[in-house]
């Protein structure tokens, strides 16, 4: 399985971005989908996931009601739409897949992950 994260870039305080992440997996939607991120010096924390038949998602308090994550089968693609951007978001994000129907908030339990995306946030 391989991913492609996608959409980062820099933007002011209060600002949108739509990330991306293309998966090259026949199985698709046979895998829970999260979103990680990590800022520099910090650990990599939980953003958003949902289960692979994505009727459930679950998000970090420091996004809930700003992020949202989704998917598109016939694409392989997952996206994490972020609103109302803050500088305390920037990070590099990373998607992340699981074999599993169950999500995961702990990064531990995801078996693929895509290379990242740098999201900035300037104030």
């Amino acid at each position: 399985v391989q991913l492609q994260a996608s959409g980062g870039g820099l933007v002011q305080a209060g600002g949108s971005l739509n990330l991306a992440c293309a998966a090259s997996v026949r199985t698709f939607s046979m895998y829970a989908m999260g979103w990680f991120r990590q800022a520099p010096g910090k650990e990599r924390e939980f953003v958003a996931a949902f289960t692979w038949s994505g009727s459930r998602t679950a998000y970090a308090d420091s996004v809930k009601g700003r992020f949202t994550i989704s998917r598109d089968y016939a694409k392989d693609t997952v996206y994490l739409l972020m609103n109302s951007l803050k500088p305390e978001d920037t990070a590099v994000y990373y998607c992340a897949a699981r074999r599993s129907a169950s999500m995961s908030w702990s990064l531990d339990d995801y078996d693929y992950w895509g290379q990242g995306t740098q999201v900035t946030v300037s104030s």
